[in-house]
């Protein structure tokens, strides 16, 4: 992936805590264009345990969903793509492992929900033949065995008359019961791990609803380590144990959860708590927009990432902001709570307090 910069020093991430399910450390997703290297993921690191839930949060072109794609082995066949680091699955060690080790593993032991299922099922076959070939690939099942399987799943997911609605197509469903078709399938096989990239979006509230309800529902009977993937942090605030937030390719802070929204400490994810809407109080101002726009994947801004959308950019002094990457460092108040910014914990502390926590 080529040399770090002097002024950009790699921190070595620590070593994955006991009983990890899943390791990610240090990983890079790089790939090369006629315009230059888009650096998708710059060198993220997290572990998730079996039954917890890790919310990934960031604006689009943040890095998100590519990290997922990443951890599930589905960037490795493209031709201008240069993938670095370690992902750990259950003790096994997936970038340097052969492409048929990891293609028997995903839908087995890592099974992934995509944003967009009509574009994920294909078209031309039933939900139920996609759901009995997702469930014999990796199980030596008959057909009917399989089609029993299938119906089964759809009636655990919610979809009704799952008889009848087998033999029905990805169109005839509807936006929701495509969703729990597509998570119908992911879970077919029991997976140990479940990814779900933005599985509400474009749905309404009510069925937003219902999809977190089964996906946690079903995360305790099957014991899964998820990953929800989202730029809604109410769903995240629902159903998230851990929360890491993402800018620029890169991991800008990370922790438990209810810490990270408790006493965040980095500008940006003031920013989009600011951006928010909240229901369980009276709204006296309009939202707080982070202002500008997102960088380029190509040319990131040196030093920090977020410095040129960042309104306590001059504090730091020495303009290091602007010249050196911050690494994460842990916050004293928090155990196992991260952030990458050069302004001090006192100076974060009292920024948070008085100018940005009386406003949400």
């Amino acid at each position: 992936m080529g040399s770090a910069a002097v002024n950009e020093p790699v921190a070595q991430p620590p070593a994955a805590p006991e009983g990890t399910f899943l390791s990610v450390r240090d990983l890079r997703i790089h790939f090369d264009t006629i315009d230059g290297t888009v650096k998708s993921v710059d060198g993220v690191s997290f572990d998730v345990k079996p039954g917890e839930t890790l919310g990934i949060v960031g604006e689009s072109g943040s890095g998100k969903s590519v990290t997922s794609l990443g951890i599930m082995g589905l960037h490795r066949t493209a031709s201008n793509v240069k993938i670095s680091g370690e992902v750990w699955l259950d003790g096994e060690e997936l970038i340097g492992a052969e492409d048929d080790h990891v293609r028997r593993l995903r839908g087995r032991k890592m099974a992934m929900i995509f944003q967009d299922p009509l574009s994920a099922m294909h078209p031309y076959y039933t939900v139920g033949k996609q759901i009995v070939e997702a469930h014999r690939v990796h199980n030596d099942v008959t057909k009917k065995a399989a089609r029993t399987r299938a119906i089964e799943m759809l009636d655990r997911v919610g979809i009704p008359e799952p008889g009848k609605r087998v033999d029905a197509y990805p169109h005839e469903f509807s936006g929701g019961m495509r969703q729990r078709a597509m998570i119908a399938m992911a879970l077919v096989n029991n997976p140990e791990l479940l990814i779900a990239d933005e599985p509400t979006t474009a749905l309404d509230v009510t069925v937003q609803a219902q999809i977190l309800d089964l996906i946690r529902d079903l995360q305790k009977e099957f014991g899964s380590a998820v990953i929800m993937i989202t730029h809604d942090l109410g769903v995240v605030a629902e159903m998230a144990d851990k929360l890491l937030v993402m800018y620029g390719g890169r991991c800008i802070e990370r922790g438990p959860a209810d810490e990270v929204f408790s006493t965040p400490q980095h500008p940006y994810t003031w920013g989009l708590l600011g951006s928010m809407p909240r229901i369980d109080r009276e709204e006296t101002e309009r939202l707080i927009p982070v202002k500008g726009s997102p960088p380029s994947l190509i040319n990131i801004p040196s030093g920090c990432a977020f410095n040129p959308r960042c309104p306590y950019a001059d504090i730091p002094k020495d303009n290091l902001t602007r010249t050196v990457r911050p690494e994460l460092a842990e916050w004293e108040g928090d155990a196992g709570h991260f952030s990458a910014c050069h302004m001090s914990q006192d100076e974060r502390t009292r920024i948070w307090t008085e100018e940005i926590a009386p406003k949400l």
